[in-house]
């Protein structure tokens, strides 16, 4: 396995992690949509609208260092209902347990850089910095929404080194795409946006889940991006104070953003360039 480290994630502390049968691990880049199906899991598993704890609690992100793995595992292997675990890290960076599924999510790559863009402003690094004991970094003046766009179209990185950049992501969904199969299930944000009952059963089949549909509208309804908003204390992933704002983690929730920041020629550059970077047939899922 490949090992990402960066100042807030390391991929090395799965090592610690026992699967056990059924477990669940959602997959994701930053800010493409791993809290709505990390609900949604949750959702399904539960069987009941209102979660019993804060999702973060529910459902932890184990590669990310402001908690202490040690805690992180040991509030894992207390659960005794079907787990959910969160990783931004690919798959070719954790355990592939023939017990768990692995659900990878996509979203158009320039509708998730505009979220993660103004994710950055929500991000109280001090905290983090305190909480991971990284040297806190000398804040720099930020550049306009079109200029930070077109840089991360255009850098030259790798996934290690920037797993977040536009390669890292490409590299994130090519990794799981090659792997689609009966343990690797791919979720699509803009069809969450479009057919969340849909799209819930689909993931409930995979996950051999049977949900009674008298209960069915009502784990639909808490599962829409609106409703989620209003209980964003509960379900934003932000256990130590690591968001200035947890409404503005839900910030808008919908697709296109990033197409209409960029200028025609700009759009084609970035269209020729992610050609280079990942097999088409993914690209046109993607980009749809």
């Amino acid at each position: 396995m490949r090992r990402y480290l960066s100042d807030d994630d390391d991929s090395a502390r799965w090592a610690g992690f026992a699967f056990r049968e059924g477990d669940v691990v959602v997959s994701t880049r930053s800010k493409s949509g791993t809290t709505w199906v990390q609900m949604v899991c949750m959702l399904l598993v539960l069987g009941e609208p209102d979660l019993p704890e804060p999702l973060a609690a529910l459902s932890p992100w184990l590669d990310h260092r402001v908690e202490p793995v040690e805690d992180v595992l040991a509030r894992l292997e207390a659960q005794r209902h079907r787990r959910v675990v969160k990783t931004h890290t690919p798959l070719d960076g954790i355990p592939l347990d023939p017990r768990a599924t692995y659900v990878v999510v996509g979203r158009h790559p320039l509708d998730l850089a505009v979220s993660l863009y103004h994710q950055g402003e929500n991000l109280d690094r001090a905290r983090i910095a305190e909480l991971t004991g990284a040297p806190p970094r000398a804040r720099q003046p930020r550049p306009s929404l079109h200029d930070w766009l077109v840089r991360w179209t255009r850098t030259e990185t790798t996934a290690l080194e920037q797993p977040d950049s536009l390669v890292g992501v490409l590299h994130h969904l090519t990794d799981a795409w090659t792997r689609t199969g009966a343990d690797v299930l791919l979720v699509h944000y803009a069809d969450l946006l479009a057919d969340l009952d849909g799209e819930m059963r689909r993931i409930a089949g995979r996950l051999g889940i049977a949900v009674d549909e008298d209960r069915w509208p009502a784990l639909v309804e808490a599962a829409t991006f609106d409703r989620m908003r209003s209980r964003s204390r509960d379900l934003a992933p932000d256990t130590l104070g690591v968001l200035k704002d947890t409404a503005r983690f839900f910030r808008r929730g919908r697709s296109g953003a990033g197409a209409e920041v960029l200028a025609p020629d700009e759009l084609a550059a970035y269209a020729e360039r992610v050609r280079r970077l990942a097999p088409p047939d993914l690209l046109a899922w993607l980009h749809r």
